[in-house]
């Protein structure tokens, strides 16, 4: 299964992006992370449902200093890849 999720909020410059590829990576999910002009967060992740939706439930939470005020997420089709990355 893969999902595209995107979150709002102040997730720029607080190191969120490096918190969503390493709970990825700890969860063994496939994927990339990135910043949207608009200050948003993209991304997508790609692996087994229930650590998808672990995946979704830790970045909804966010970090210490992010503050995800808004998380969508969608299924989409699976694609190749092993690795998590920010872009």
């Amino acid at each position: 299964m893969r999902v595209y999720f995107k979150a709002s909020g102040r997730v720029q410059g607080v190191g969120f992006r490096w918190f969503v590829r390493d709970s990825a990576l700890e969860l063994k999910l496939s994927g990339w992370v990135r910043n949207l002009p608009d200050g948003d967060v993209e991304g997508e992740a790609q692996g087994p449902a229930e650590k998808l939706d672990r995946l979704l439930a830790e970045i909804k939470s966010g970090h210490d200093w992010a503050r995800v005020t808004e998380l969508t997420h969608q299924e989409i089709p699976e694609a190749a890849g092993e690795n998590f990355e920010i872009r």
